[in-house]
């Protein structure tokens, strides 16, 4: 039978931030979660191992961000629950501990923004959910599941990163309409996604292929 993993209190001092972890929050994000703590003292335990190169101390594996919200908030102490990890482990939680998570069905998501709706306005939940506005309005509102979404695809939109020097970064702005004139409004979102996707189909045509 497995050890049943205990929520300990550890002084917030105590808790060091892993260097190596990729994770970053954007200010606005970090504003929502310090507000939710704040107002209703609940946060999910932060995980952390005992730090290999300082006695008495803790390493974050999950929870740098809740830790540093605490933090500012006043608070000496944290919850937190203690994994025996290696540090060849701890690298690569360090890479994946973070994404590790399911997708938004959009469908549901809708059905529950719509929910939350009822019950609080729109200026309460930009307050309090990660998402903006114009995405809050837009689930609210939303009518019909795309076809993409009701066929049960994995996931309605997909992340595509790549890496790109300033110069190519400036033209393939502006192959998609991101490089428009001051008095013109940028492309949307999907439009982008549609001139990348047919600038990628065009190359391949012209090609030569092995």
């Amino acid at each position: 039978m497995e050890a049943v993993r205990q929520i300990q209190a550890i002084e917030i001092d105590r808790l060091l931030a892993n260097p190596a972890s990729p994770n970053r929050m954007p200010k606005a994000a970090f504003a929502k979660l310090k507000s939710h703590i704040d107002r209703t003292g609940n946060y999910e335990p932060i995980v952390v191992r005992s730090h290999s190169g300082r006695r008495r101390c803790f390493e974050i594996i999950n929870g740098a961000h809740r830790a540093e919200a605490l933090r500012q908030l006043g608070y000496t102490w944290a919850d937190c629950v203690v994994w025996e990890v290696d540090d060849d482990e701890m690298l690569v939680l360090s890479g994946t501990i973070n994404r590790l998570r399911g997708r938004d069905d959009l469908g549901a998501k809708s059905a529950l923004i719509k929910r939350l709706c009822e019950r609080f306005d729109v200026r309460q939940l930009v307050a309090r959910l990660p998402e903006s506005r114009k995405t809050i309005e837009r689930l609210r509102d939303l009518k019909n599941h795309p076809p993409a979404a009701a066929a049960g695809a994995k996931a309605f939109l997909k992340p595509v990163v790549f890496f790109l020097t300033d110069e190519q970064k400036q033209i393939l702005n502006d192959a998609m309409g991101g490089g428009a004139a001051k008095d013109k409004a940028p492309a949307s979102a999907p439009a982008r996604a549609q001139a990348i996707t047919a600038i990628c189909a065009e190359y391949a045509k012209h090609s030569i292929q092995p």
